[in-house]
């Protein structure tokens, strides 16, 4: 580049940095390349296939002449269909597929259109802390004034409802939640999800639930728009990444009142186009699996889980045995000065890169998160290189 050009980016790009999963995994990629052989437990994306018959689906599909070209920006009915059908059965909430499901590529985009679609610069956003980075990053990117609501162990990683009484709300437009919830894997409740809707009414705020991890190690599937009246003010996201094992081929869903729906499509339909059909046909499919492909998914993780927890055992971390979904959230030994520290150390001595839960927060500093997107193989692995470091 012409040094002599004084080029300057957009300053909302200023004010975000490239994801950390992005930075980190270039790291671990050199590392590896030079022989290192990391065992990775960080990223959250599922290690195994999708159901054999949503495969097929795709590649049938995929051969049909027709298949390939421009689909609707709402998608197929058949596919919104499927996901009303999905959220009847598995969450006892009707939603009507023409006006109140939108499908997404990814969920994470339906952050960004969610927020372009309600949020003006200058605009209040609520963000958890700790929480997905990803809510912050957007919001900086839509010019909002972020304000971080806490979640602690002590308070049992729910929001204080009368901390956030004393913040300016009538400047806040947006609430972002996310039950259950990622990191710290604390399970969704219908006490909570009326608290939140009850707050949103009375504010005036919407209300989003990101729920992505309702299937993995839970027994019951709840959604905040299972709450009467949680329509007018309640939006909910969903996606098949981590329950179908179909993280690539980011195929999600928002949910909620059909203005609301409207207005994320306006943004939506101005932004991308719409999904390959084939891969829409087979998430079709994927929504019809019956319990018996949530249970099998299930019985491999709650075997990997274990290992994760001698794992943390090992690290000297304290953890919440109830916890559920794709990770496990420890509280870091005393003795250690912090997260970042000891994922350091366990990376550069051990060869294992596990996650430091200042990514998600400051409330995060003194917590690390191990995926359960490794086979039991690299997982007992990881334990026995850490198991050398005597951390405790």
């Amino acid at each position: 580049m012409n040094n002599s050009i004084n080029i300057q980016p957009a300053n909302r790009v200023q004010e975000v940095k490239e994801y950390y999963f992005s930075t980190k995994l270039k790291e671990i990629a050199k590392l590896n390349a030079e022989g290192a052989d990391i065992v990775s437990l960080g990223v959250g994306g599922p290690d195994r296939p999708p159901h054999p018959d949503v495969v097929r689906t795709l590649c049938d599909e995929a051969s049909l002449p027709a298949a390939h070209g421009y689909q609707p920006y709402v998608g197929l009915p058949a596919l919104r269909e499927a996901y009303a059908a999905w959220y009847a059965k598995h969450f006892n909430v009707e939603l009507e597929p023409s006006t109140e499901i939108q499908p997404l590529i990814g969920s994470k985009e339906g952050i960004l259109h969610t927020t372009l679609a309600f949020v003006n610069p200058g605009d209040g956003v609520l963000i958890p802390n700790p929480g997905y980075p990803t809510y912050t990053s957007i919001s900086k990117l839509a010019e909002a004034e972020i304000f971080t609501y806490d979640l602690t162990e002590e308070g049992s990683w729910e929001p204080d409802f009368e901390a956030l009484e004393k913040l300016p709300l009538s400047k806040i437009k947006l609430m972002w939640v996310n039950y259950p919830h990622m990191p710290t894997g604390k399970p969704a409740s219908t006490h909570l999800f009326e608290k939140l809707v009850d707050f949103g009414r009375k504010h005036g705020i919407v209300i989003v639930n990101d729920n992505p991890y309702s299937f993995v190690l839970h027994e019951q599937q709840l959604s905040i728009l299972s709450i009467p009246g949680a329509k007018d003010v309640a939006i909910e996201m969903n996606s098949l990444s981590k329950s179908h094992n179909m993280p690539g081929w980011r195929m999600g869903m928002v949910a909620s009142n059909a203005q609301f729906i409207n207005w994320i499509l306006k943004v939506k339909s101005n932004i991308d186009s719409g999904q390959f059909k084939p891969m829409m046909m087979a998430a079709i499919k994927a929504l019809q699996a019956d319990d018996s492909w949530y249970e099998e998914v299930n019985k491999e993780y709650r075997e990997r889980r274990k290992i994760a927890e001698k794992i943390m055992d090992a690290l000297g971390c304290h953890f919440d045995p109830v916890q559920r979904g794709l990770f496990l959230w420890g509280r870091i030994p005393d003795s250690c000065k912090d997260a970042a520290e000891l994922a350091d150390k366990v990376l550069y001595e051990a060869r294992v890169f596990i996650v430091p839960g200042f990514i998600f927060g400051s409330n995060g500093n003194r917590y690390v998160r191990l995926s359960l997107c490794a086979t039991q193989e690299k997982l007992n692995e990881a334990l026995h290189r850490i198991e050398k470091l005597q951390i405790k």
